[in-house]
């Protein structure tokens, strides 16, 4: 049986691709912000994240007409985003950890606070994460925050499946080690 999705922007997609700046407007309007925290979460800067977030919507509204509707235009314009995205860190040449022999540990998870801690230390750990170098702030965003899995991430990056999991790793340890550091600092 095939699945059934239902774009509710759908009406607004024909328009553009019949030449609605109106409707081009619309859906830059809808998602703007979306895509942008997308793009914030992988090149980890502001100015960065406009820059990407300006090349999508240009590169997708030029291509709309080529947009066959099988998936959703968030999700086909999130592809576009993410894309633009890790292609600007290409330009930067991110060095790649590579997987070392031994065993990976686990990091266990902490115990559920209330409410406004958890609020504390989401904050907290949004603004370490920006910290982390650039490698392990990628993966680690595109695993936790966009729901890629190692598979995905490595076909993105062009990466070994266990090198995105070991950054993923390195990337954790490397987290949990700031923000204690900025525990005892407090």
């Amino acid at each position: 049986m095939e699945a059934i999705f239902v774009d509710k922007h759908y009406n607004l997609v024909v328009e553009c691709k019949q030449g609605s700046k109106k409707a081009c407007y619309e859906l830059y309007r809808l998602y703007a912000k979306a895509m942008l925290n997308v793009a914030f979460r992988v090149v980890g800067n502001v100015a960065d994240a406009e820059d990407v977030l300006q090349e999508a919507f240009l590169d997708a509204f030029n291509k709309v007409k080529d947009f066959r509707q099988e998936v959703t235009f968030g999700l086909w314009l999130k592809q576009i985003v993410v894309n633009k995205a890790i292609n600007l860190l290409r330009k930067r040449k991110i060095e790649w950890a590579e997987l070392e022999d031994g065993v990976l540990e686990n990091v266990a998870d902490e115990p559920d606070d209330d409410d406004d801690d958890i609020q504390y230390k989401a904050a907290q750990i949004k603004d370490t994460i920006k910290e982390l170098p650039e490698g392990y702030r990628l993966v680690l965003s595109l695993y936790l925050l966009e729901g890629y899995d190692h598979e995905e991430i490595g076909q993105i990056l062009n990466i070994a499946e266990n090198t995105s999991r070991t950054q993923f790793l390195r990337a954790k340890r490397k987290l949990i080690g700031l923000l204690k550091m900025k525990e005892s600092i407090v």
